[in-house]
C-alpha cells in the first residue's frame, strides 16, 4: 500500500497541475478579450452623408448594434474618390473596432487610376462582406430639350464639349462609366468632379450641370419629375424602372457599369471577427428594412463570403481596367 507520505505528494503534485492549467487558461482568456467590449464600434464611409455607401451603411448599422451589443457610430470621410475615408480604415488598429464601408469603385477603380495611393489596397484592407449591387441610371433635368437618349445622344453630338457632368468624383464608377458612355455612343462632353454624388445631384437640379451618371439617389426627383430618366446601365432592365430601356439595348454592347459597395477591415483584424461580422452583416442585408432602403436606390442586396466579395471587386476591376486604360484616366 501506498504510504500515507506518497498520497499527499500525489495529491500536491495534481493541485500543481491543476492550478497550471487554470492559470494558461486565465491567460489565454486575457489574450483574447471578448469581441466587442465595452467601446463603440466606428464604421468610416468614405464618401459624405447622402451619398450611396452612406446608405448602404447605414441600413445596416442598427441591427447590427443590436447583434454585437455594441454602438456602431458612422463617420462620414468624403473627398478624392473615396480614398480619403479608405486611408483612414487601412491605418487604423486592426482591433475589430474600426471598419470601412466603401463604394465598389473604392476597391475597384481607385487604385488602379491613381499613381500615388497613400496605402495599399490590396494589403492594407480585408474583406468582410458584400452589401450591395449598385447599378447606375442616366438622367438629364426634366426641362431638358431631349426627351429621350437617342435624342441626347443627337444633341450631344451636335454641340461637342458643350455638356457637362457630374460625379462623386475622378476615379469613381460613375466617372468611368461616363467615359465608357462617351467611348461607345461617340460624343464628347466634359467631366465635373465633385466630393460626392448628393453635391453633383443638387447641381444638376440647379442647372449648373446637364447630366449624371446617378448611382440611384436622384430617384425621388425622377419620380417628381424634376428629372428625366433616360437608361439604365445594368445588362437587364429593373424591376423598379420597367420602362427604362438598358444601354445594352439601345446599342451599347456589353455595357455594364455594375460595381458592389461593401464593407472591409485593416489587415490584421483577428478572423474570428471578420467571421462574424460577415455573418452578422448577411443576417441584417436580410431583413426587409435593409432590402427596402437599399432597393431604394435600385440596388439589390449581396450577402456573400468575405472571400466571393474579394472576387466579385477582382473580376469588376479586370472589366474596367480595358477603359482606364483607353481614354488614359489618372486620379488627381
Amino acid at each position: 500500500m501506498p504510504s500515507h507520505h506518497n498520497v499527499r505528494r500525489r495529491q500536491l503534485g495534481l493541485a500543481a497541475l491543476s492550478g497550471l492549467a487554470l492559470g494558461a487558461f486565465g491567460l489565454a482568456r486575457a489574450q483574447t478579450p471578448a469581441w466587442p467590449a465595452a467601446k463603440p464600434i466606428r464604421m468610416i464611409v468614405n464618401f459624405p452623408a447622402g451619398g450611396s455607401p452612406d446608405l448602404v451603411a447605414r441600413s445596416v448599422t442598427t441591427t447590427l448594434a443590436q447583434a454585437l451589443g455594441q454602438q456602431i457610430v458612422v463617420d462620414n470621410r468624403g473627398g478624392a474618390g473615396g480614398i480619403i475615408g479608405s486611408d483612414a480604415a487601412a491605418k487604423s488598429a486592426p482591433d475589430g473596432y474600426t471598419f470601412l464601408c466603401s463604394s465598389g469603385s473604392g476597391a475597384s477603380i481607385v487604385p488602379y487610376v491613381t499613381p500615388k495611393m497613400p496605402f495599399d489596397h490590396d494589403k492594407d484592407l480585408i474583406p468582410v462582406a458584400a452589401g450591395a449591387r449598385l447599378q447606375l441610371f442616366l438622367v438629364v433635368r426634366g426641362d431638358a430639350p431631349y426627351k429621350t437618349y437617342a435624342e441626347f445622344i443627337a444633341h450631344a453630338k451636335r454641340n461637342p464639349g458643350k455638356l457637362t457632368y457630374g460625379t462623386p468624383g475622378n476615379g469613381t464608377s460613375p466617372h468611368i462609366a461616363g467615359e465608357m458612355l462617351k467611348s461607345q455612343a461617340g460624343f464628347f462632353s466634359v467631366h465635373i468632379p465633385y466630393r460626392g454624388s448628393g453635391a453633383a445631384l443638387q447641381d444638376l437640379l440647379g442647372g449648373t450641370i446637364d447630366y449624371l451618371l446617378d448611382p440611384g439617389i436622384a430617384f425621388p426627383h425622377v419620380r417628381s419629375g424634376r428629372l428625366r430618366l433616360l437608361a439604365v446601365t445594368s445588362p437587364k432592365r429593373l424591376s423598379m424602372f420597367p420602362d427604362a430601356p438598358t444601354l445594352e439595348e439601345l446599342g451599347l454592347k456589353g455595357f455594364d457599369a455594375g460595381t458592389t459597395h461593401g464593407f472591409w477591415a485593416p489587415a490584421g483584424t483577428p478572423a474570428a471577427i471578420i467571421e462574424r461580422m460577415n455573418r452578422e452583416i448577411n443576417r441584417a442585408l436580410m431583413l426587409p428594412a435593409a432590402v427596402e432602403a437599399i432597393r431604394g436606390i435600385g440596388a439589390e442586396p449581396t450577402p456573400m463570403s468575405a472571400a466571393e466579395f474579394g472576387a466579385v471587386t477582382k473580376a469588376d476591376a479586370r472589366r474596367f481596367a480595358q477603359i482606364i486604360k483607353d481614354r488614359n484616366i489618372v486620379h488627381d
